[in-house]
């Protein structure tokens, strides 16, 4: 008789206990996926107009000598990432910064030969350019 009564507590308790970790699971799994692709940009990107002027821009200076970023590092910086810490970015020149209308909370950076609007607040890549500064 106690067999019995083990046997189907265990087959109570443990749908119990898969359904009870369901919520959990998923709320984790959400939180997992934050910051790591387009769906958790928030759609600010840079139009036609601005991309032509910012290429222009960089286009009537003289060669700056930057050299570019090494492939591995470059390949992961794209839409919906966070810049890396630490990685070698400064901010575009004010000239730009002032012919430009960003925007509030974020900028453009230079990374290597790439400009980035990044959201300052998480440092969220929403735009790249890549391959302007000469």
């Amino acid at each position: 008789m106690q067999c019995v009564h083990r046997t189907l507590s265990a087959g109570v308790l443990v749908p119990l206990l898969v359904l009870s970790t369901a919520p959990l699971a998923a709320e984790a799994q959400g939180r997992g996926n934050r910051g790591r692709g387009a769906e958790t940009t928030t759609g600010i990107t840079l139009s036609v107009e601005v991309k032509a002027q910012i290429q222009q821009f960089y286009e009537s200076r003289p060669p700056s000598g930057v050299e570019g970023l090494p492939p591995g590092i470059r390949r992961n910086l794209e839409r919906g990432k966070a810049l890396p810490p630490g990685i070698a970015k400064k901010a575009s020149p004010p000239e730009l910064q002032s012919a430009l209308t960003l925007a509030d909370g974020y900028e453009l950076v230079e990374v290597g030969l790439d400009v980035f609007l990044v959201e300052v607040a998480t440092n969220i890549i929403h735009d790249v350019l890549m391959d302007l500064i000469r």
